[in-house]
């Protein structure tokens, strides 16, 4: 009964915490994502966009401070070396929780530029964070299926990543498309032990636009060794251990062109793809089996 109590407390004071954050950062970004609005130019942007970025990495930055202190949580994470604050990134991580993002919040918050991803048209009209995301330049997609519509995604990606040219960028993807369960992974018949399969279409839209201009691709694999913990795990601090591994990899010349018509280039595309997954259902088994319990 106390320990439920204690839970209550503890959701309840992140709950707030995590609003209050959310209400006063939208509120600083409304006067630059006007000024964004009305003059929009390139000095202009080089302005708002800076401070918008740094006022999203404040929000990141107090979520992290909530985050540790209404739980215990024990951090495992490396490979962050030798990031490059102003360079651009393109991130790819498997998915397993709503966890996942404030992970990797916690893990990148400071180290690379802010993480931005492709997201569904509809959420722009999400009250206050989708106007956050808007100002923030998140490439919005129709994702309705069809060649016209993929051929209108592929614009509406360009014209969004155009923009990350003027701001350092990282751009995210989780390539098995939705949050690994078990029964996702029968239903597929997934080759993988602890992965769905990969899906390439996003990341490659990511690499059609900005392929030349990414620094690396960080290959991000998490851990959940205490079990995978939900969004109500997290804001009532039963979230404990996290294992976070991070490997900066070099994009393949051959990869950094893709047209979007070309089959060779596709399957090219998806054997890296797939060698990289196997390496990362290997490298769960590595990581999991190295934890010690505290």
């Amino acid at each position: 009964m106390f320990q439920r109590l204690v839970y209550l407390v503890k959701a309840t004071l992140a709950s707030v915490a995590l609003a209050v954050n959310t209400l006063v950062g939208f509120s600083a970004m409304i006067p630059f994502a006007l000024l964004k609005l009305v003059l929009p130019f390139r000095a202009v942007r080089q302005v708002t966009d800076y401070a918008l970025n740094k006022i999203a990495d404040l929000w990141v930055a107090n979520n992290g401070l909530w985050i540790a202190a209404v739980g215990h949580t024990r951090w495992q994470i490396t490979g962050v070396e030798n990031f490059k604050r102003s360079g651009w990134y393109l991130v790819s991580s498997n998915h397993q929780s709503w966890v996942d993002i404030l992970v990797l919040q916690k893990v990148f918050g400071g180290r690379i530029p802010l993480l931005k991803f492709f997201i569904k048209k509809e959420l722009i009209y999400v009250p206050v964070i989708g106007l956050a995301w808007w100002a923030l330049d998140f490439p919005f997609m129709a994702r309705k299926g069809g060649k016209a519509s993929a051929a209108k995604d592929l614009e509406a990606a360009r014209k969004a990543c155009e923009k990350f040219r003027i701001v350092p960028t990282s751009v995210i993807s989780f390539l098995e498309g939705t949050r690994f369960t078990p029964s996702k992974h029968d239903a597929q018949q997934s080759p993988y032990q602890h992965l769905l399969k990969p899906k390439t279409g996003g990341i490659g839209m990511a690499l059609s636009v900005m392929g030349e201009q990414f620094d690396a691709m960080l290959d991000v694999t998490i851990v959940y060794p205490m079990g995978v913990p939900t969004f109500t795990d997290l804001i009532c601090g039963r979230l404990s251990d996290v294992i976070v591994d991070v490997r900066q990899i070099p994009i393949p010349q051959g990869l950094k062109t893709d047209t979007g018509k070309d089959p060779a280039y596709r399957a090219s595309l998806q054997n890296w793809i797939s060698g990289l997954w196997a390496e990362k259902d290997r490298r769960i088994d590595e990581l999991a089996a190295g934890f010690k319990p505290r």
